[in-house]
């Protein structure tokens, strides 16, 4: 590995370069050579041993940690495989790390703007709910497809389908599968490094990166990762620069061949003001939907829930749960939780019975769809309003509400399209639709006033 070795090192410095991570390189180490160091006659499998020999002229005081790590994964990049790289300095002894100089000096306290915030300082680890695996995951016609695509993510990152994104409702098992990617790579594959966020603490991080002045280690945390999973993408609407940042860590990761798995309430071209970059670069790899589980599915995901409560639901009761709540697969889940616990409560068997009364607020009338008219009817009748100004280009708070609550109902109770709910308020366009729909779960994620307006109108809908 005599001028090859050269060339990757050039290659894999020049990587480091154009990675924009905002880590200096020294002029010196380009003048370096690279030398593998395998045990002579070795050939089990294991990572190449590579030693960076640095030039006379080297400081090796200027080979920060961040460096050294990125410079061992550009290489790996280059070479294809896991390197353990080390530095010798010109007389043949190792270059160690610089150490941080010790405090002998008084000097004033250090801005708090210099630090990186304490609550992302262990954001590197994986906040992963042990029960989103595979194994607990209820497969169906609504999610096959988007079931298969993560098992092949999990068994070859990077090169099934990069990006995944995945587009879904609310509580219809998104992040299930996502967590459940993080946990199959990270039990079968340790050496990988990953990262899964919400889009909002992405954000987040970013703001506090900028605020206190550490942009560079914001960058070198999310671009130098292997595994790079991101919940409800759609937070970055209308957030210009972050969508800048991301649109950079996103050609990073995905020109060196590393996986990137989004997920989204909406598919990327219905995404709101989101730049046309990013709709394009989320359709490069395989956009998936999750659809509302069918009856089977749901009878399957209550047997499931229940089982992984140690209990054992009868047949009757089970059958009553998954038609009684048909929206999504978290509100199956809640509604399993309220009749054991119900049960438990009361000291009673569970029955047909008590299922009734643990969930007679909750049940649906059975098989019965819901009208955009009734929905229109109960908000009308709520609100003291006429469809004519729902319809019509008024935008004051007495009407706007009335009429996001009505999209967000259809949303959620109908099976149009958004293309159809905005025709029949006034030839809205989707968009509005998808902000109308956004707003309205904010305030009721929000507001418990508003959520229990919200709560009694769906209920006034679906009233025989």
């Amino acid at each position: 590995m005599a001028s090859s070795g050269s060339n990757l090192l050039q290659a894999a410095l020049a990587q480091v370069q154009d990675a924009g991570a905002g880590l200096a390189l020294p002029p010196w180490l380009w003048h370096a050579d690279l030398v593998e160091k395998s045990p002579a006659g070795s050939a089990r499998p294991g990572p190449s041993r590579l030693q960076v020999r640095l030039p006379e002229a080297a400081r090796p005081d200027e080979l920060g940690a961040a460096l050294r790590s990125a410079l061992a994964r550009a290489l790996e990049r280059t070479i294809g495989r896991h390197v353990q790289l080390e530095f010798i300095n010109h007389s043949g002894q190792a270059a160690p790390a610089p150490a941080p100089a010790p405090d002998t000096q008084p000097h004033p306290a250090t801005p708090a703007s210099t630090v990186w915030p304490a609550r992302f300082a262990n954001s590197d680890r994986l906040r992963l709910n042990p029960q989103c695996t595979f194994e607990n995951f209820v497969t169906g016609p609504c999610n096959r497809m988007a079931h298969a695509a993560a098992l092949a993510i999990s068994d070859l990152p990077g090169r099934a389908y990069n990006p995944l994104f995945i587009h879904a409702g609310v509580g219809l098992g998104k992040s299930h599968l996502m967590q459940a990617i993080c946990h199959k790579v990270r039990a079968h594959r340790p050496d990988v490094s990953m990262m899964y966020v919400s889009c909002e603490d992405f954000v987040n991080q970013f703001i506090a990166s900028i605020e206190s002045g550490q942009i560079e280690e914001f960058r070198y945390r999310f671009r130098y990762l292997d595994l790079l999973v991101i919940d409800d993408i759609h937070f970055l609407a209308d957030k210009e620069r972050t969508q800048e940042e991301f649109f950079h860590t996103f050609n990073t990761l995905y020109q060196s061949q590393k996986q990137v798995v989004l997920s989204s309430d909406s598919p990327p071209h219905e995404i709101p003001l989101l730049e046309e970059r990013l709709v394009s670069r989320f359709k490069w790899g395989l956009v998936v939907r999750i659809d509302r589980p069918s009856f089977e599915t749901r009878v399957a995901i209550v047997q499931k829930k229940s089982k992984l409560r140690g209990v054992d639901l009868p047949e009757d009761v089970i059958q009553y749960i998954a038609t009684a709540v048909d929206t999504n697969n978290r509100e199956l889940e809640g509604a399993v939780i309220r009749v054991i616990g119900y049960a438990s409560l009361c000291n009673r068997p569970v029955e047909m019975e008590l299922a009734k009364e643990a969930l007679r607020d909750l049940a649906a009338a059975p098989g019965r769809a819901v009208a955009m008219q009734e929905i229109v009817d109960a908000v009308l009748l709520r609100y003291n309003t006429r469809l004519s100004d729902l319809q019509s280009k008024r935008r004051s708070q007495s009407v706007a509400l009335p009429r996001q609550i009505c999209m967000y109902l259809a949303r959620h109770m109908t099976n149009r399209s958004l293309q159809e709910i905005g025709a029949f308020f006034g030839g809205r366009d989707h968009t509005t639709v998808l902000h109308a729909e956004r707003k309205i779960r904010q305030m009721v994620g929000h507001d418990p006033v508003f959520r229990g307006i919200a709560e009694a109108i769906e209920r006034d809908i679906r009233r025989p």
